[in-house]
């Protein structure tokens, strides 16, 4: 079993550059996800209370028979429980459902452009856990270099990191720039190409990339690790998501092999600067505000 290498937050908390991803994991199936992934070697589980998915992660970890303290657990507060007071509810809930005193990593799901007043209140409540101990590192996710600058004008802690669509067909170098320029290690979920992505029209995957294909040939790696390998050897975390225990081991065999200079150079011309998932403008409260069950 390969050892998980560590990423260090901006605030010296250390985190496993891996992590099991449970988006649109199905609850019956969730458990035994993470159960797996944790067996196989992983120490990170990213969740969100929009998943729906928190309790079966908690149940997935202590089934695992993994200690709690080795297991890195994110999870996000959507854009429903924004707000300071409701964002400190919103800690409470998760927490309740993970069956956990404390969250290793909480983010705020979306910008929220629309209402940005109540993205700068929900996240001077991650400040104030932060404060209290209840959480060890706050974040963003899906954050564009401008909402990045209007939150850090605005609050005083310096997210830890922020959470991206972010693979070989869309790498928002501008996004990632600016995480680096503040200290906040960017985070790719999807980013083994894209589960919602369309190139041309056509709805593809860069799992079918030729160059991909050719690249992992070389490797004797299939092109999922290969992507993997890409984003961790940019100093990247990356979230690859599956339900299925043979896919959640082999993506985890990422760490006896390295892609070289050129391999990594190709890897970056495949951007389309086309993006898979929604655009961050678009999500308003009207249109994706759900609310988020107690625990």
């Amino acid at each position: 079993m390969n050892a998980t290498p560590q990423l260090t937050l901006n605030n010296g908390v250390r985190m496993p550059a891996i992590g099991l991803g449970v988006y649109q994991s199905p609850p019956a199936e969730t458990a035994a996800a993470v159960e797996a992934a944790l067996r196989a070697g992983y120490r990170h589980v990213d969740t969100a209370a929009v998943y729906g998915n928190e309790r079966e992660v908690g149940e997935g970890i202590r089934r695992s028979g993994v200690d709690r303290s080795e297991v890195f657990i994110e999870t996000k507060v959507w854009i429903s429980d924004f707000g300071y007071d409701a964002t400190l509810h919103a800690f409470d809930k998760s927490a309740a459902k993970l069956g956990v005193d404390q969250i290793d990593l909480l983010i705020l799901h979306q910008a929220l452009p629309s209402r940005f007043d109540l993205t700068v209140d929900a996240y001077r409540a991650l400040e104030k856990l932060l404060a209290d101990g209840k959480v060890r590192a706050v974040g963003v996710s899906n954050f564009m270099r401008d909402h990045l600058d209007n939150l850090l004008a605005k609050t005083s802690i310096v997210p830890a990191v922020n959470q991206i669509e972010l693979h070989p067909y869309f790498r928002q170098p501008d996004v990632a720039a600016a995480d680096t320029e503040h200290g906040i290690i960017t985070q790719a979920w999807s980013p083994i190409g894209g589960i919602t992505f369309y190139r041309e029209g056509v709805h593809t995957s860069a799992l079918e990339d030729p160059v991909l294909i050719t690249i992992a040939a070389t490797h004797d790696k299939t092109p999922a690790q290969v992507m993997l390998r890409w984003g961790l050897q940019q100093g990247r975390s990356v979230i690859p998501k599956s339900t299925h225990e043979h896919r959640i081991i082999e993506n985890f065999q990422v760490f006896d092999f390295e892609l070289s200079a050129d391999e990594l150079d190709v890897i970056d011309a495949l951007d389309t600067g086309r993006r898979g998932g929604p655009e961050p403008e678009a999500i308003t409260l009207d249109t994706f505000g759900v609310a988020i069950p107690e625990a």
